[in-house]
């Protein structure tokens, strides 16, 4: 089978690229200079060229919560136009399968247990990640609608909690929590320093997955993709604390520091943790513990990062 995965040079992507059960297919991975997806004609005679029975959607302008803060016009304006480029493109192409990748920031923020599926649009999205959000639900709803309109045509969305792991972003602008984690507690560590700055109290909880596992799931996925609801949410279905995390980190690193806690700092929703019912119901269960995926990815840090 001939599957399309756009975004193959991010953390998604390339965790993808290393499953087998990816690349028992014939897989084409276009970089953004070969593919623009900010182009809709580009878009479209790619498509006609290659021909994919399946597309992975996984490219997307991605950061934390400063990166989103800083520019909420990138996050939405890029990431929807990157989205229905790809997804009219298949429709108009006949592509019959894709499967497009959402995210857990899609629901509203004053739901405190388990977010189910079903609370897609029933509610108040988080401020300091509404463009991204929105540009999410906006290309799933796209997909749902074309869905109705041809039963030839089979789009799926899948809402991955957060992810963490290799090819992960350790940058001070673009990291997601754990990857800002790890690169602070290192740094400490490097620089002697007896203490590491927690935004907020500490107190907001969050669930995070190995992003090998989500690329675990697209390969199940791939050889059921006409069984897999339309909708469907991929995690861990366990969330934790901020100060959770960095005590886990800490514990990873070695580090014996303590922890001060900056109150003045945005920290986003106070919880986000995603009902992973449909999911099992479907047969699969993330596989990588807490742990085992932190000592996984301070591995890969120190290979690629630790001398920053």
């Amino acid at each position: 089978m001939k599957v399309l995965i756009t975004g193959g040079s991010g953390m998604v992507g390339r965790n993808l690229l290393e499953h087998s059960g990816i690349l028992k297919n014939k897989v084409y991975a276009p970089s953004s200079k070969d593919l623009n997806l900010l182009d809709f004609s580009t878009v479209k005679n790619y498509l006609k060229k290659i021909k994919p029975d399946l597309i992975i959607h996984c490219a997307g302008l991605v950061g934390g919560i400063q990166a989103n803060i800083d520019s909420p016009v990138e996050f939405l304006v890029d990431n929807l136009e990157m989205g229905k480029n790809l997804v009219i493109a298949a429709q108009l192409t006949g592509i019959p399968r894709l499967i497009n990748l959402g995210s857990s920031c899609m629901y509203p923020k004053d739901l405190s247990g388990p977010i189910s599926e079903d609370k897609l649009l029933t509610g108040t999205l988080e401020p300091t990640n509404e463009g991204y959000a929105l540009s999410k639900i906006v290309v799933a709803r796209l997909c749902s609608y074309i869905n109705l309109s041809d039963e030839n045509l089979s789009y799926k969305t899948i809402v991955p909690c957060n992810l963490y792991g290799k090819y992960d972003l350790f940058n001070s602008i673009s990291s997601h929590l754990i990857p800002a984690i790890i690169s602070k507690i290192n740094s400490a560590m490097i620089h002697n320093k007896s203490s590491v700055e927690i935004w907020g109290n500490g107190e907001a909880r969050r669930e995070f997955m190995y992003a090998g596992d989500l690329a675990d799931f697209i390969a199940y996925a791939i050889d059921k993709h006409d069984q897999m609801p339309e909708l469907l949410n991929i995690g861990m279905g366990i969330d934790y604390t901020i100060n959770e995390y960095y005590r886990k980190v800490a514990d990873t690193l070695g580090y014996e520091g303590s922890f001060i806690h900056d109150l003045s700092r945005a920290v986003g929703m106070q919880r986000k943790l995603t009902d992973v019912t449909r999911v099992n119901n479907f047969g699969w269960r993330s596989k990588t513990k807490l742990s085992d995926g932190l000592l996984k990815t301070y591995q890969y840090f120190k290979e690629e990062y630790a001398h920053v």
